[in-house]
C-alpha cells in the first residue's frame, strides 16, 4: 500500500487561529490599550492591573467575539489563499518552493485577508478599548455582530473599512512573517536531519515565525490601531503617521514587548493547532 500524508483543509487556518485567539486575547487587549495611550503612562503589568481592578478579570476578554470573527475572516482567508496556492505550485515543481515565492504568496494572501477582516478588526479594537473609556463615551457593543450593525447604521458601510489599507498592508507583512517564515524555518529545521516532523519542530519553527512577524508589522500595527479607534482626529494614514511621529520615533514601537508577547505565543499556538488538525483531520494524499 502506498504511503499517505495529510494536508490541511482550506478552513483549518481559521479554526487554528480561533483556538490561539482564545488563549492570547488578554494580551491582545493590553496591546491595544498601550497603543492608544497618548503618553506612555503605564506598562503592560500596570495596564493589566488597572483593567482588572477597575472592571474585573473578565474585562480582559472584552471583544472576544470580535476577535473570533476576525480570525474567521482575516486568518481563514489568508491561510486558505496561501496554502492553496503553495500546494498547487508545489505540484508542478520538484522539491520545496523557493523562499521568494513563499513571500509573494504570503503577501497576496495576507493583503487579501487583511481587507476581508477589516470590519471585524475595527469592531475588535473598539470593543477592547471600550473598558478604559468614561461611561458616557463607551460604545457598549453587545457582541461583534451588534458592533458591525451599529457602525453600518450610524456611520455608514464605508466606515466598516476605515483603516482598510493599513490593515491590508499589515496583513501582508504579518502573513509573510508567520506563514512564509514558518514554512522556511520548518524546512530548515527538518533539513538538518536532527529533527522529525513533530510538535517540537512545530514549536521551534513557529517561534521563529512569530519573532519575524512582530518585527515586520509593529509600526503598521500601531498606526492601524490608532486609525480604527479614531473619532475623526486623523485625516488619513499619512496624517496619523505624522501625529504619531510627534510623540517620538519610538512611538511606532509602542507596545512592542506586549505585541511580541502576544504575537509569538499566538503564532506558536496557531501552528501547533494547525499541525494537529492536519495530522488528525487533514485530507489524505499519496506521498
Amino acid at each position: 500500500m502506498a504511503a499517505e500524508t495529510r494536508v490541511s483543509r482550506w478552513y483549518f487556518g481559521g479554526l487554528a487561529s480561533c483556538g490561539a485567539a482564545c488563549c492570547t486575547h488578554p494580551l491582545d487587549l493590553l496591546k491595544v490599550h498601550l497603543q492608544t495611550q497618548q503618553e506612555v503612562k503605564l506598562r503592560m503589568t500596570g495596564m493589566a492591573l488597572r483593567v482588572v481592578r477597575a472592571h474585573g478579570v473578565l474585562a480582559l476578554y472584552s471583544g472576544l467575539s470580535a476577535s473570533l470573527l476576525r480570525q474567521m475572516t482575516y486568518s481563514l482567508t489568508r491561510f486558505a489563499i496561501y496554502e492553496s496556492l503553495r500546494d498547487r505550485l508545489a505540484e508542478g515543481s520538484q522539491g520545496a518552493l523557493p523562499f521568494y515565492k513563499k513571500v509573494l504568496l504570503g503577501a497576496v494572501g495576507g493583503f487579501t485577508g487583511g481587507f476581508v477582516g477589516t470590519p471585524a478588526d475595527m469592531v475588535n479594537v473598539r470593543m477592547q478599548n471600550d473598558v478604559k473609556l468614561p461611561s458616557s463615551q463607551r460604545r457598549n457593543y453587545a457582541h461583534a455582530l451588534d458592533g458591525l450593525y451599529r457602525v453600518a447604521r450610524a456611520e455608514g458601510l464605508r466606515k466598516l473599512f476605515s483603516g482598510g489599507s493599513m490593515a491590508s498592508s499589515r496583513g501582508a507583512l504579518v502573513t509573510v512573517g508567520q506563514l512564509s517564515c514558518y514554512d522556511q524555518a520548518k524546512q530548515f529545521v527538518l533539513g538538518t536531519g536532527y529533527f522529525s516532523d513533530n510538535i517540537f519542530t512545530h514549536f521551534v519553527a513557529s517561534s521563529i515565525a512569530g519573532g519575524c512577524a512582530t518585527f515586520l508589522c509593529q509600526p503598521l500595527d500601531v498606526l492601524k490601531t490608532r486609525l480604527m479607534n479614531a473619532k475623526g482626529e486623523y485625516r488619513g494614514v499619512l496624517h496619523c503617521a505624522v501625529e504619531t511621529a510627534k510623540l517620538g520615533p519610538l512611538a511606532f514601537y509602542k507596545g512592542l514587548f506586549p505585541a511580541g508577547l502576544r504575537l509569538v505565543p499566538h503564532t506558536v499556538l496557531t501552528f501547533v493547532f494547525l499541525e494537529q488538525l492536519r495530522k488528525h483531520f487533514g485530507l489524505r494524499v499519496p506521498s
